[in-house]
């Protein structure tokens, strides 16, 4: 155990949890939360999110590893993580209410010589324009003289059980040439995939915010392929199939893109690019085809519906999946909800069956109800939402009448179950 260096991580929730959880291996750390529940429920030994097991955090406690609500308890660090969440607001621009609250806890209990690293996704700049300002002026002390800085960016894939934090490769950097070879020290010590150190904090932000970008631009070309494809009566996943068997084609799949990094982080990069005087065509263009995918899949089901001759006032939906993403809880920014709203538009009467979302969750964010039990009623439509692995073993025809519509936006059935697909 390194007694140096006494880490604090300041958010503990699908990115902070696994993070101070690992460094615990190595250093004294002391995970920090304003939620005072959330604290009780992972001292208790449940991480609610599981993307750490009850087994690893319950041996991480035994060996040390406190969490907490308190500010006083982590003011002996000298190494601190904040890991909060950077989300959009509803005209989509950037919120950065997490972080300045983050920094101002930082700069209440921060001390010379003391190291803040960042991990919130953010676009180039925030960490020292607009984060560190906030820890300076909390604290008093002066910027790379008497505290220092580092940006590394989270890249957890909740409900991945294979790429955890540990094994998936990190970048990292400093605000001084010196510090950036510190923080990479540190972090090298607890990931055995390494790291990579980036020149400057602003080059790590920008890394950061392009890969998720890249990834939203390319699920948005073949979103768009698939609506042009069922236009002309095209397989697409055959399509995609075939043209997969190039050594360098880049293997995407059409989707519902939700969550807290792909559907959110293109645009802190395009209101930097706006800042900056440049408009981002091919950004945005993304963000729209995929934003508007849950409406897609909605008005395909009405009109398969309509082509049955389905009665579609009052009639009786069933969505099987609500979270973001199959086999996790996570919840934030679900495209199902697009689906939701839509349907609703037609008087339909919906129920969403989800054995991993948490219906409180779902009421609390959203105000939909959703059901963690297997219905036993017959349905007008069956909208696939999720690839959950116990919908790859559950017979989807038997929750449909004698004339329904099933629609299978994941690529899961058989093709001669289902009536249509993303």
């Amino acid at each position: 155990m390194n007694t140096d260096v006494k880490i604090a991580v300041i958010g503990l929730g699908y990115v902070g949890l696994p993070l101070a959880r690992l460094f615990s291996t190595k250093y004294k750390t002391i995970g920090f939360d304003m939620n005072q529940a959330r604290v009780e429920a992972l001292m208790a030994g449940h991480d609610a999110t599981l993307e750490v097991s009850d087994e690893l955090l319950q041996s991480a406690i035994a060996n040390g590893f406190t969490c907490t609500a308190n500010i006083e308890d982590i003011r002996d660090c000298n190494f601190y993580v904040v890991a909060v969440p950077t989300p959009v607001d509803e005209n989509h621009n950037p919120d950065l209410t997490p972080l300045y609250s983050a920094s101002t806890t930082v700069g209440k209990v921060i001390s010379k010589g003391d190291i803040v690293v960042y991990e919130s996704t953010v676009y180039p700049g925030v960490t020292e324009d607009e984060c560190i300002p906030v820890v300076e002026k909390v604290s008093g002390l002066k910027f790379n003289v008497d505290f220092f800085a580092g940006y590394s960016p989270e890249r957890i894939n909740p409900g991945d059980k294979l790429h955890t934090v540990d094994k998936i490769k990190k970048v990292t950097s400093g605000s001084t040439l010196e510090i950036g070879v510190k923080v990479n020290e540190v972090y090298a010590s607890v990931i055995t995939a390494g790291t990579h150190l980036a020149p400057t904090i602003k080059v790590a932000e920008a890394a950061k915010v392009i890969e998720n970008s890249q990834r939203d631009i390319n699920i948005a070309f073949v979103n768009e392929l698939s609506k042009i494809f069922n236009k002309m009566d095209i397989d697409t996943q055959a399509v995609l199939e075939a043209a997969g068997t190039k050594w360098n084609f880049l293997s995407f799949r059409p989707g519902l893109v939700g969550g807290h990094c792909i559907g959110v982080d293109p645009y802190y990069l395009a209101q930097c690019a706006q800042r900056h005087g440049y408009n981002p065509e091919i950004i945005l263009a993304g963000r729209r085809m995929n934003d508007g995918m849950g409406e897609y899949v909605a008005t395909e089901v009405i009109k398969l519906m309509l082509k049955k001759g389905i009665v579609v006032l009052n009639s009786e939906i069933l969505i099987l999946g609500f979270t973001f993403k199959e086999n996790c809880p996570d919840c934030r920014n679900t495209k199902i909800v697009d689906i939701v709203k839509v349907l609703r538009e037609y008087n339909l009467n919906i129920t969403i069956y989800d054995p991993w979302a948490n219906p409180a969750v779902a009421m609390h964010e959203y105000g939909i109800q959703i059901t963690n039990e297997l219905p036993k009623d017959k349905f007008d439509a069956v909208i696939l939402g999720v690839a959950h692995n116990e919908f790859k073993i559950l017979d989807v025809s038997v929750f449909g009448k004698e004339k329904s519509v099933i629609y299978d936006v994941k690529w899961l059935l058989l093709s001669e179950v289902v009536d249509g697909r993303l």
